[in-house]
């Protein structure tokens, strides 16, 4: 078995650390408790969180105690931005967003065991700690120079806008958490992002000055694509974890647009197949990329890691469904709904809706003489069965669960036809009857 510092870097799991040798020779010893924490700024957790949570879980197997904290007090402060102070949401909205990311973080860890997880909320110590305790206990362990010159700090103090005493402070609390997690777990390794390497090692520090322990850190690279653009936005924005802010669907789909050139690493980092599976799948690319296999393990392997095994079969299901690999009417209805929720869309109805007026209606032809001859040039499809009559008028049989029909042109160009009651002025119809 790989030594497991080589693995995560290998990976592209390590950025930066506090002693790659210390931690190397700490991990390989003993049972080391870790921790990570997320700050419930928004409902969800997103990709750049899930590289946190692979981390954790490839330290668990390992044989180490992961700690997964949920930031219910420093959620209501807010990390510092490069650009602009945030905005403080109400505690009760915190509180449920707390909740939700305790569940969305739960399964990825193993809360049995030898080595079993531990979930904590930091308000559990946080709103207990009065003003001084703050300015004696853990303000007395900072030094000014050094969280002024940090690059979030320099930056915003350099803006127009300027930083608030309340962001500035943000560090104080992230580093008393390690702090309280060393007194009461042990815990000698904190992870995250290299953009929280600031706050990570003023943890450290304090750690080191109030209680005499030396502690570990061990930061991820900022995923980038191969052109050095940012990674992580889907066409609704970000990537979210959450089904309700990003469908399982939308969610499969994002990752199977990688590019080639990315996606061999992005398997590395966001799956837990072993160095033969991405070499052979790295063959495969280059031998054979136009059959995108690569880009399809990844999208099965990452969306069942966030939404489960059933879920990224209906997607796969879905995704073959919608040109003509898989029955349409076997997908459930909120499959359905989500592989076509971003398709262009007309009203139709049943029984006076012709096959003409259906092109037109969804968008994939502007006239009736176009919509004519690519029906008769039999480049015209519904429910993926070609349409060989285009006086034929829409039928019940033909409605998919949900009240749609999928519309195709050609081999790519899909539309879905929504079906309404009565017509109405703006529902193209067979008026000759």
């Amino acid at each position: 078995m790989a030594d497991l510092i080589d693995e995560l870097q290998w990976r592209g799991l390590v950025a930066q650390t506090t002693g790659v040798e210390e931690l190397r020779r700490a991990l390989d010893s003993a049972t080391v408790t870790y921790y990570c924490g997320f700050d419930p700024t928004a409902p969800s957790l997103h990709h750049g969180h899930l590289v946190q949570l692979i981390l954790m879980r490839h330290l668990q197997r390992a044989g180490h105690r992961p700690i997964a904290l949920v930031g219910g007090a420093t959620g209501l402060i807010g990390d510092p931005r490069m650009s602009g102070e945030r905005t403080l949401n109400p505690k009760e909205l915190v509180a449920e967003w707390t909740d939700r990311l305790r569940r969305q973080i739960e399964p990825f860890l193993d809360f049995e065991g030898p080595n079993a997880a531990i979930l904590v909320n930091n308000l559990d110590w946080t709103a207990e700690l009065t003003a001084i305790d703050l300015l004696r206990d853990i303000g007395k362990h900072f030094r000014l120079g050094a969280m002024l010159a940090k690059d979030t700090v320099a930056r915003r103090l350099a803006s127009d806008e300027g930083i608030s005493y309340t962001e500035f402070s943000y560090s104080l609390l992230q580093a008393n958490d390690f702090r309280e997690l060393s007194r009461r777990y042990g815990c000698a390794l904190q992870t995250g992002g290299n953009d929280q390497w600031g706050n990570l090692i003023a943890g450290v520090d304090l750690i080191r000055k109030s209680d005499g322990r030396a502690v570990h850190v061990l930061t991820t690279p900022l995923i980038t694509k191969s052109d050095g653009t940012k990674f992580g936005k889907s066409e609704g924005g970000a990537v979210w974890l959450a089904p309700d802010m990003l469908s399982p669907y939308d969610f499969y789909q994002f990752w199977l647009n990688t590019e080639d050139a990315d996606v061999v690493r992005y398997l590395r980092v966001f799956t837990f197949l072993s160095r033969e599976e991405i070499a052979e799948l790295e063959h495969e690319t280059a031998e054979r990329p136009a059959a995108r296999g690569a880009q399809r393990r990844l999208a099965r392997e990452v969306t069942t890691l966030v939404h489960g095994l059933n879920a990224a079969a209906d997607v796969e299901r879905a995704s073959r469904a919608l040109f003509g690999r898989e029955d349409l009417h076997s997908l459930p209805e909120r499959v359905l709904a989500d592989a076509v929720s971003h398709l262009p869309s007309g009203a139709v109805v049943i029984g006076r809706t012709t096959m003409v007026d259906l092109l037109l209606a969804t968008g994939l032809e502007a006239g009736r003489s176009a919509a004519r001859r690519t029906i008769a040039s039999g480049g015209a499809y519904l429910n993926n069965v070609k349409i060989a009559d285009e006086d034929a008028l829409l039928e019940a049989a033909d409605v998919l669960p949900g009240g749609i029909v999928l519309v195709r042109k050609g081999r790519r160009t899909l539309a879905v036809a929504r079906v309404a009651a009565e017509p109405h002025d703006d529902v193209p119809h067979r008026t000759d009857l």
